[in-house]
């Protein structure tokens, strides 16, 4: 995101914008990736309120709160690029307040790797793991990537 400092995540935290709501796919190949036509919208609030609930020392991933929230609505899948935009805003929003934390730096993305985009990016992610008795190895050789190393171990299932 850019302009961060300029936004209020909070205000967009709040906004429902139609959501919940579930919709009926009818491209194939969307259909065949993710295993159903019927794709969830979830609100960012309801990213929040999961993000809230993984316990100190332990980790989930985007893909899990997705999960979660399909089954949770009865849905097939839960639609993914709304979900990184509003795992972010959490993110952003928990940082802009000044109390009522949301553990954002626990959701990991894809694999268990950390996520660039929260506030202070990877270091600031990485330190907060790492106060939490996580390890984070880099992988690449050019382009870095960092990871919870066996972040399957501590990984929190809704």
């Amino acid at each position: 995101m850019a302009n961060e400092d300029k936004k209020n995540f909070n205000a967009m935290l709040a906004e429902a914008k139609g959501m919940p709501r579930i919709q009926l796919v009818t491209d194939p190949a969307t259909i065949r990736k993710y295993g159903g036509d019927r794709m969830y919208f979830a609100p960012p609030i309801d990213y929040d309120r999961a993000m809230r609930r993984v316990p100190r020392g332990m980790v989930t991933t985007v893909g899990e709160i997705r999960a979660f929230f399909a089954r949770e609505a009865g849905a097939d899948f839960t639609e993914p690029i709304t979900a990184g935009v509003f795992v972010s805003i959490a993110a952003w929003a928990s940082f802009q307040r000044q109390a009522d934390e949301t553990p954002y730096w626990r959701t990991l993305k894809a694999g268990g790797e950390l996520n660039p985009k929260y506030p202070g990016g990877i270091e600031a992610q990485r330190e907060k793991l790492e106060a939490e008795g996580h390890t984070v190895i880099r992988r690449g050789r050019k382009n870095f990537r960092y990871y919870v190393e066996n972040y399957e171990k501590v990984l929190y299932r809704f």
